[in-house]
């Protein structure tokens, strides 16, 4: 493994130390390319690295998957942060405070779907503020175009469908 490989995984880990949430992929691979730190393809590689090491965890959902880190790699971190230079540590930071709404909301707000006993779909659509769920709903539908039209949908109009609920819930 080369220093630059060992960079990015530091950087990676940086990255999922300095946020109180998860980040998504996304997230992880747009700072890093559009700050041209390196390919595609690297990242990925680098994300795996950490992945096979326990020194991140992945939650899988049909469409994102969500790396937190461990406590390995918090260990790991504390070991190894000055390999990444501070002018990078401050392109994190300041890629972190820019997009923090957008960065947290995205993690924060998920739904994903699965084959339920019988026939249909189970739906679950989650809005999560840190590790506790603020909101956890599960529905059924009859077939996947549905389930996939619900994930969707949450994801665009959760806040709508929130504010909804509570207005109904608590006349």
């Amino acid at each position: 493994m080369t220093k630059l490989d060992i960079m990015y995984r530091i950087m990676i880990l940086y990255m999922l130390n300095i946020v109180e949430y998860p980040l998504v992929n996304t997230q992880i691979t747009n700072f890093i390319l559009e700050n041209e730190y390196t390919d595609y393809f690297t990242i990925q590689e680098a994300i795996t690295g950490l992945l096979e090491a326990d020194l991140i965890t992945a939650e899988s959902t049909h469409n994102n998957t969500r790396y937190h880190l461990t406590e390995d790699g918090m260990q790991t971190l504390g070991f190894f942060h000055a390999k990444v230079s501070d002018a990078i540590k401050e392109d994190i930071r300041t890629y972190f405070q820019a997009h923090h709404f957008d960065l947290k909301q995205e993690t924060a707000v998920f739904a994903d779907y699965y084959k339920a006993s019988g026939s249909g779909y189970d739906v679950r659509c989650r809005i999560q503020d840190q590790s506790t769920d603020v909101v956890d709903l599960t529905l059924r539908v009859k077939n996947r175009a549905q389930a996939e039209a619900v994930c969707r949908n949450w994801k665009e109009s959760n806040v709508d469908i929130y504010e909804a609920l509570m207005d109904i819930l608590i006349k």
